[in-house]
């Protein structure tokens, strides 16, 4: 895969994600645990070379990781495909996951050639680790989070610091719910052209009070999300939020959001989109209509993980309900 300006980071990242895989063994016995006869783990470690992704994740299955549960909580609906083939079917999971996004996009924000990617999707090619960290990072914007399920993040620092402000943003995507909008519009070319930060312009972009803007921002401030800087408020970097948590706190976010396009098709604005449909299916089909409904959020989300510029901020509500015995 062609060299983008952040390739430090990834050769970085999966140095010390090995390193921190082999633990208390010296890297002789640790290269001699996965079955190489050279010292292969000095030259990972020193970033010279790099096992595929497929070789890290069995090393990491060597070493006692649950990779079932690992990928399972990452992404649920895509683990399965991990597990299609044998060894590991990389490319279909890495396919499943970046569901409809266009080979353009994920190049672009992984930096490197439509060929390339194409390559790791289709299993012409497979991906060194380097590589792999780069893509799933470009598809989902968390890929510290599938990292820290695989060794503890905090011995690779390479992603520790933007994964603790992920961590906070998520909390905080609980507690004060309304604290994932205003980073989107704070995240948008208009705010971040912007010389000063216009008290105001958040609260009516998002149809809050002045009010909930300032606690949102402060939340953000205090949880270390935001700095000020002058009149300005940063961000080091877009942060992906998953909110995937215990059921009750989760169906309490879901409301908030659910009474907040309640509340806009009071008013709707003409460019809102709302629709229902009432309907009766087999129930077969009424599967096949819930699996359309799962790839198409995460379509959506790599969509929206990948788009620039970033312009505009909106809500999107997906809802099944069943009436059924």
């Amino acid at each position: 895969m062609r060299h983008d300006p952040s390739r430090a980071r990834w050769i970085a990242a999966s140095s010390e994600l090995l390193r921190a895989l082999r633990g208390s063994r010296s890297q002789l016995a640790f290269s001699r645990r996965l079955g190489f006869r050279s010292n292969v783990a000095c030259d990972w470690e020193a970033g010279r070379r790099f096992p595929t992704a497929q070789q890290t994740l069995l090393a990491c299955r060597r070493c006692g990781v649950d990779l079932a549960r690992a990928f399972s909580a990452f992404q649920a609906a895509c683990a399965p495909l991990l597990f299609s083939a044998e060894p590991l079917a990389i490319d279909r999971w890495l396919d499943a996951l970046r569901g409809r996004a266009t080979l353009a996009a994920l190049s672009q924000r992984a930096g490197c050639s439509r060929y390339a990617v194409a390559r790791c999707l289709s299993g012409q090619t497979a991906p060194r680790l380097p590589d792999f960290l780069q893509l799933v990072d470009a598809i989902t914007g968390r890929v510290s989070d599938l990292v820290d399920l695989l060794v503890p993040i905090e011995q690779v620092p390479s992603l520790y610091p933007a994964h603790l402000q992920r961590a906070a943003a998520r909390r905080l995507a609980f507690d004060t719910p309304w604290t994932e909008a205003v980073l989107r519009v704070m995240e948008t070319e208009d705010y971040r052209n912007a010389l000063t930060h216009r008290p105001g312009y958040i609260a009516r972009r998002l149809g809050i009070t002045i009010e909930q803007e300032a606690e949102a921002l402060e939340a953000l401030t205090q949880a270390g999300v935001l700095k000020r800087s002058g009149d300005c408020f940063q961000s080091t970097e877009p942060l992906t939020v998953d909110t995937a948590g215990a059921e009750g706190e989760l169906n309490r976010l879901k409301m908030h959001w659910s009474r907040a396009a309640l509340e806009r098709l009071e008013q709707p604005r003409p460019e809102d989109w709302l629709g229902y449909n009432v309907i009766s299916t087999s129930a077969a089909d009424l599967e096949r209509i819930r699996e359309i409904l799962r790839g198409a959020f995460r379509e959506i989300r790599s969509v929206a993980g990948s788009s620039k510029p970033v312009e505009s901020v909106a809500l999107l509500n997906l809802q099944l309900v069943t009436w059924n015995q």
